[in-house]
């Protein structure tokens, strides 16, 4: 998933543009992309959203992002979750607790099993973000805007202030064992802010990105998915390993460079990455 598209549930044009793009998934926004007072409109849409999608477009993954479960609206966007969603996505969450309720009411409404994808942004989910990645959770996003409105900070277009909890958010997904999607770009004309922004996620560690516009997912792939010379070098430094490991020989020197066993991790898991499924 190294792209994930919002979309409304109000706006039922840009729900139903969503494939358009190609992104990992789509996701149907029952939380900032609809006002309070439209809330009730946005669930009774959804379940007509969701089947419209998969009729036209088999196999798509649709998602919907529900409200925070601390609010008032979070059962009941659960409880008009419909069937055929590939993840749920939980926005702003910050203890174990949340994760326990999450998994009951999705069990209560029918939904037990369906994954959830995280949103770690907050300054306390932030700091306890290693604890919020088991259970039902199976990918996690870092949200940058939330996460510095919450901590009263200042957001700047090269993103120092959220290189701490960016890289913590990366470093507690991989060591989970799950994706970790990065942070969103605001500016929508701006394709090589987005490139930048991305590159520096890819840096480090991220898997994916967070998209609010369907011009931005195949930056997004551009991004995350390593070039055709990126992955000439990984094979031939596997190749040139191999030749000298039937040699005798542990650490060489290839193209000017040594390689040891980190990079030759790299290399393999460049080339996984691409040979994926969806890729």
């Amino acid at each position: 998933m190294r792209s994930l598209l919002f979309a409304p549930a109000v706006r039922p044009d840009l729900v139903a543009k969503l494939p358009r793009s190609r992104p990992g998934a789509g996701v149907i926004d029952l939380e900032d992309g609809v006002p309070e007072g439209r809330k009730d409109a946005a669930r009774a849409a959804l379940a007509g959203q969701v089947a419209g999608l998969l009729e036209r477009h088999p196999g798509f993954a649709v998602c919907v992002r529900v409200n925070a479960p601390p609010t008032a609206s979070f059962a009941a966007d659960v409880a008009a979750l419909p069937a055929g969603l590939t993840a749920v996505v939980v926005p702003k969450v910050e203890d174990a607790q949340q994760l326990e309720q999450v998994a009951r009411a999705l069990a209560a409404a029918g939904h037990d099993g369906l994954g959830v994808v995280a949103g770690i942004e907050t300054a306390r989910g932030v700091l306890d973000v290693r604890a919020l990645l088991g259970g039902p959770v199976t990918t996690a996003y870092f949200g940058a805007e939330d996460y510095v409105a919450d901590l009263g900070g200042v957001r700047t277009k090269h993103s120092t202030e959220v290189l701490y909890a960016r890289s913590r958010v990366a470093l507690a997904c991989r060591v989970a064992g799950i994706p970790c999607l990065d942070q969103v770009v605001v500016d929508i004309h701006d394709d090589d802010a987005f490139r930048a922004d991305a590159r520096q996620g890819r840096e480090l560690g991220y898997t994916g990105k967070l998209c609010v516009h369907p011009r931005q997912v195949a930056l997004a792939d551009e991004a995350f998915l390593p070039s055709p010379e990126q992955l000439a070098r990984a094979r031939a430094t596997l190749e040139a390993a191999a030749a000298a490991a039937r040699d005798g020989q542990g650490v060489i020197v290839f193209d000017g460079a040594m390689v040891d066993e980190p990079m030759l991790v790299a290399a393999r898991r460049l080339i996984a990455g691409a040979d994926g499924p969806g890729n």
